[in-house]
């Protein structure tokens, strides 16, 4: 059994976070991870306040236990995070994960309410300012992962963050098996954020043809797209993200143009099935996902195979030849 600060600090049996994605992450999929043992998160950029309080209440009519935790994702450069910020006071959430900037507006209340608060970070920079602010653990997303992206890698950034921060480190990007988790423990990381196998969970509720995009991956079926306009996200290669490359190499179109080519392009992908015309968002671990599973399944495989792993560690360790 892997057992880590992560796993006491948030009452999880397994030290995994469920990535929060917009338009995807609800209550049903949360309630079933936290229910599998994770931190199920529920994003709160989907469709309004209402709806935000609505998904919480569903995931906690779902959860085997009242006691078992769960999360709301913030995207800070989303209109309606003040909103959600609030919420999260109001319905007592127990955690709150924060991403696209740091969490400084709304530090203080969710502290004074209990909430542990959790940013993504990109850098060591970032991280060091979030562990000021109060935050109890920090997430180190390197640029494998679907959706909004920075530029350093996983394998790099972990342990880098790792060593900035005397908080625990959680490790994103990438991680799709028990080989990610553990070598993300290696690195420094107390436990795993993940995204893309999620979203190929029997309880994730993102359109059929969706799922079917990842599981027809290959590894070298995602790109990067919006470095142009500030905020990259990284996708799987369709018709609506070739043309969105094409068009951020053309200098004849404004930056305002382009956004307006972007807007709903999830949304079409994750809730109409249009998976050549909307952004199928997705880490570059796609490839290595062929089946549907329970979140359950998903988490139990990967943390078997991660004991395993780790186990067999030793082999790599022989003494020392004496020399005469």
């Amino acid at each position: 059994m892997i057992v880590t600060e992560i796993n006491r600090l948030f009452g999880l049996k397994y030290p995994i976070f469920q990535g929060g994605m917009a338009w995807i992450s609800n209550g049903q999929l949360a309630a079933a991870v936290s229910n599998a043992g994770g931190l199920g998160v529920i994003s709160s950029i989907n469709e309004g306040e209402e709806a935000l309080r609505r998904e919480i209440t569903t995931c906690r009519s779902l959860l085997h236990n009242p006691d078992f935790p769960f999360a709301i994702n913030v995207m800070l450069m989303s209109p309606q995070a003040q909103a959600a910020a609030d919420i999260a006071v109001e319905m007592q959430v127990p955690v709150v994960i924060t991403g696209a900037g740091l969490p400084t507006p709304y530090m203080k209340k969710w502290l004074a309410a209990g909430i542990k608060v959790v940013p993504v970070v990109p850098s060591t920079g970032i991280a060091k300012m979030a562990a000021r602010l109060g935050a109890c653990a920090v997430i180190a997303e390197g640029g494998e992962s679907g959706g909004h992206v920075g530029d350093l890698t996983t394998m790099v950034l972990t342990p880098q963050v790792a060593d900035a921060v005397s908080i625990p480190v959680i490790a994103a990007g990438g991680i799709a098996d028990g080989r990610g988790v553990a070598a993300s423990l290696m690195l420094g990381a107390a436990g795993v954020q993940c995204g893309t196998c999620f979203l190929t969970a029997k309880e994730c509720g993102v359109h059929a043809n969706y799922k079917q995009k990842i599981f027809q991956a290959k590894d070298i079926d995602t790109i990067v797209t919006g470095k142009r306009l500030g905020h990259p996200v990284r996708s799987l290669k369709n018709a609506f993200s070739r043309q969105f490359a094409d068009m951020e190499y053309n200098t004849n179109l404004s930056d305002q143009e382009i956004e307006s080519f972007g807007a709903g392009a999830l949304r079409r992908a994750a809730l109409e099935g249009d998976v050549q015309n909307g952004s199928v968002m997705a880490g570059q671990c796609a490839a290595m996902l062929h089946e549907e599973k329970t979140a359950q399944q998903i988490i139990v495989d990967m943390f078997a195979q991660a004991e395993h792993v780790l186990a067999c560690a030793g082999k790599f360790l022989t003494e020392e030849e004496s020399h005469a």
